[in-house]
């Protein structure tokens, strides 16, 4: 992908002399605004993020836009792999129904949950990684959702039992609040994770197998077979 969508001058003009007094998480999808809107919306892709800063220290690399506050604060969407998108949107909900996007992953309740993932035909992988399934699984924490609780990445779903998706819920859900307590500084998470050793060969921290990687949903996955398996 060359280029990043980004608000053109016009939606730009929209936003000008606006207060951002609200801020919402969907998923992948930040959304900063006003009851009365419009609002910003950001979709955080691969590798997105979001950062606050002073005029004076410098704007951050990887910068596709530049919001200037009064003064000298000044908010950078960042991504440098050019998979993520900012536009001006009417509402969230406007915007999360246009993209049909299931409930968010830190906010989806246990039966809900199993409501929308069990008894599929498809792959768990492939259902956490479903956005309209729920929102805010991507490929990294689905295999390590996956890689803690032992699940093959190519089961289907619907071999899988109540207790199986029961724990692949806790186990997203700790994942998941475990990744936003560090701010997403994947260095400071627990040295026994996947996110670690993501690599052919490396060592598995939850038996004496090793690493291997293969093709499911159309993402290259990374899992140990020892005690993982596969279908």
């Amino acid at each position: 992908m060359s280029h990043i969508e980004v608000p053109d001058a016009e939606a730009r003009t929209r936003l000008e002399g606006r207060q951002f007094s609200e801020a919402r998480r969907h998923g992948k999808y930040l959304f900063a605004g006003s009851s009365s809107g419009p609002w910003l919306a950001l979709h955080m892709g691969m590798a997105g993020s979001v950062r606050i800063y002073d005029e004076e220290d410098g704007q951050p690399d990887y910068a596709r836009l530049v919001v200037a506050f009064e003064g000298t604060r000044r908010l950078a969407f960042r991504d440098p792999r050019k998979f993520g998108w900012a536009k001006v949107v009417e509402t969230p909900d406007a915007e999360i129904e246009a993209h049909d996007l299931g409930p968010d992953a830190l906010e989806i309740e246990r039966d809900t949950f199993k409501d929308r993932v069990g008894g599929g035909r498809g792959t768990i992988k492939g259902a956490l990684l479903d956005q309209s399934k729920l929102a805010g699984i991507g490929n990294l924490w689905a295999d390590e959702t996956l890689y803690q609780t032992g699940t093959a990445p190519d089961a289907k779903v619907n071999t899988l039992g109540d207790d199986d998706l029961n724990d692949i819920h806790t186990a997203f859900t700790r994942i998941l609040n475990g990744v936003c307590d560090v701010d997403a500084h994947y260095k400071e998470l627990p040295d026994a994770w996947l996110i670690h050793r993501r690599e052919t060969g490396r060592a598995c921290t939850r038996c004496d197998g090793e690493i291997e990687s293969m093709k499911v949903a159309g993402r290259t996955t990374y899992y140990c077979p020892n005690h993982q398996g596969t279908s």
